[in-house]
């Protein structure tokens, strides 16, 4: 929420981590400022989505996917069947004007990928059409292996694609892959999860393997850009997570013996950046 404020100019932070009120926010949001506009947002405080807000920022915790039928968040909604079905129906349409992208990333870090919660296969299916020779495995929980299975299938990627059915927290991960892909992956989940996901993945990579991180990034700054701040906001509002910076993905790393390599734009505002062990061919 401090980034949303910092990207509208509401407020800024110093290298210390303190953050005062803007000249701006002085002027319009200060008790007996001249222009004050308090009033005017205190009208809204009890719309659903200002209480519901209130609620993430209190608790830590996500409000009620909208229509989730009184599921905790989305990661509980997404054990149903119905709910799984219309909702990696809609990441599809965004996988499809990223993973092209994304596929040249991939075909130049290694030959075997595992693409950690892929979802329907969509990032999968693009990367080993692009790159020949190339063979990649969705890592993915009921029931979203089932419509990864479908989906490879009907794209002709069966004998390229397969799928492991499993809990990325709790289940064996493949082995012999040099690649990880987390693909819009990590923003679904707090600090805590994030660094046991890529603990799990460098216990499973071989010698010289690469993690790549494809996702929307915050500034190392933490004071935009406006558009990933939103998004930020709304993530936090219906998962576990957030969007992080590039900065703090790499502390993750270099707890773990990664290094980062350059910065790769894919589309629609994400990025994508290689982790490699130090054993590895320079990155």
């Amino acid at each position: 929420m401090l980034t949303l404020c910092a990207a509208h100019g509401l407020v800024r932070g110093d290298a210390a981590g303190r953050w005062e009120a803007t000249d701006v926010a002085r002027e319009f949001l200060v008790r007996g400022a001249a222009f004050d506009a308090r009033p005017y947002y205190a009208s809204m405080a009890e719309r659903q989505g200002v209480s519901d807000w209130i609620r993430v920022l209190r608790t830590g915790k996500p409000a009620n996917w909208p229509g989730g039928d009184g599921e905790a968040d989305w990661h509980a909604a997404m054990r149903t069947d119905a709910f799984a079905e219309a909702f990696t129906a809609a990441m599809d349409c965004r996988g499809r004007v990223l993973a092209p992208a994304l596929a040249e990333v991939i075909g130049r870090r290694g030959r075997r990928v595992l693409d950690v919660g892929g979802g329907s296969g969509v990032y999968a299916i693009a990367a080993v059409e692009s790159v020949p020779g190339l063979e990649a495995t969705v890592f993915e929980a009921t029931p979203v292996d089932a419509i990864a299975r479908r989906t490879i299938a009907h794209a002709g990627c069966g004998d390229r694609v397969q799928v492991v059915s499993g809990d990325l927290f709790t289940d064996p991960w493949p082995e012999e892959h040099d690649v990880h892909l987390f693909s819009n992956v990590l923003h679904d989940w707090d600090e805590p999860e994030c660094r046991r996901l890529l603990a799990r993945s460098v216990a499973a990579l071989p010698t010289g393997g690469r993690i790549i991180v494809h996702d929307m990034f915050v500034a190392d700054t933490k004071d935009g850009p406006l558009w990933a701040a939103e998004y930020s906001v709304l993530l936090a509002g219906v998962t576990q997570g957030r969007l992080y910076s590039v900065a703090e993905i790499s502390a993750w790393m270099a707890d773990l013996g990664l290094v980062p390599g350059p910065r790769t734009a894919t589309a629609l505002g994400r990025e994508a950046v290689a982790f490699a062990t130090p054993q590895g061919p320079g990155t």
